[in-house]
């Protein structure tokens, strides 16, 4: 017998969200040298649109801890239960392959650990280690979850000094309970804080998703939000429904009202803003830091 959600039909994707099925050489290689290291990646434990981009350019975000999660937000495509124990050699599969695939710029993300005394804090502090002893030119942006109810250990990766801590507010106050039970605005609003407290010099970045029956001036109050936070880089993006177990998808959001978005982020004054259909938190990373410091080197320079 079908459940009520298995009847749920999904909205017809208009044309500027669409994507191709990835076929690339580039895409299979990253995926075999994923594979072969046995590394998680979140391009496709949560679904990404954009596999077929990042993988054909030999780019993708590294998800350590496992691939099961703690909690189950409504809107995240990452399977949820009772993770596996954390793996020593993570750490190292990781640079392995960083250096491999001679990425400039990587991305570290991880699955929620509320079953760890620090919340998966060590792993990332070890990932960022092993990085730069394999590839010390390489710039590296972690995506944490929020260490709530874990002392100690968001400090433990902000010594550890990674160029970008991003981590994402996902939604408006408002939706929270219904989008993402397990957190709390303000508290992941405060991580953001305190990065940014404890070292100035490491850019922080968050991001939203829009069709989730939030409003436009919901947006811009979050906006307000994150630069009370001296956040450094938004990025706003689709949410798209996975599967219709989860958060009903609301509406697609036009080019156009993303665009008012990314007008409405730069006047606020972020360093960085990346507003579109398809953006998520890592897209194009690389290519981002780079226009991310010399956003800021120009912004030094003109405070004389």
């Amino acid at each position: 017998m079908n459940k009520p959600e298995d009847k749920q039909t999904f909205q017809r994707k208009p044309d500027w969200i669409r994507v191709k099925a990835p076929t690339s050489k580039g895409y299979n290689e990253t995926r075999k040298l994923m594979r072969d290291l046995k590394l998680h990646t979140v391009c496709e434990e949560a679904a990404c649109p954009n596999i077929g981009t990042c993988w054909q350019q030999k780019h993708a975000t590294v998800m350590i801890l496992g691939d099961t999660c703690t909690r189950a937000c409504a809107f995240c495509n990452v399977k949820t239960g009772r993770p596996m124990a954390v793996d020593p050699l993570e750490p190292v599969r990781t640079a392995e392959a960083c250096a491999e695939m001679g990425l400039k710029h990587i991305v570290i993300t991880s699955v929620d650990r509320d079953d760890l005394d620090d919340g998966g804090a060590q792993q990332f502090v070890r990932v960022i280690e092993e990085l730069r002893k394999r590839s010390p030119q390489t710039t590296i942006e972690i995506l944490t979850p929020d260490f709530r109810n874990k002392p100690g250990a968001l400090e433990r990766v902000i010594a550890a000094k990674p160029d970008v801590f991003n981590h994402n507010l996902e939604t408006v106050p408002r939706l929270y309970t219904r989008i993402r039970p397990g957190a709390r605005y303000y508290h992941s609003l405060k991580l953001l804080d305190t990065v940014k407290r404890v070292d100035p010099s490491i850019f922080t970045k968050s991001g939203i998703m829009v069709g989730l029956g939030e409003d436009k001036v919901e947006v811009a109050t979050v906006m307000d939000d994150m630069r009370s936070a001296d956040i450094d880089f938004i990025t706003i993006g689709q949410y798209l429904q996975p599967t219709p177990r989860h958060a009903k998808l609301e509406r697609f959001v036009t080019p156009e009202e993303f665009k008012t978005y990314e007008r409405l982020a730069r006047g606020k004054g972020f360093l960085m803003v990346s507003a579109t259909p398809l953006t998520r938190s890592s897209y194009l990373a690389g290519d981002d830091f780079e226009r991310l410091r010399a956003a800021r080197e120009k912004q030094l320079a003109a405070k004389g």
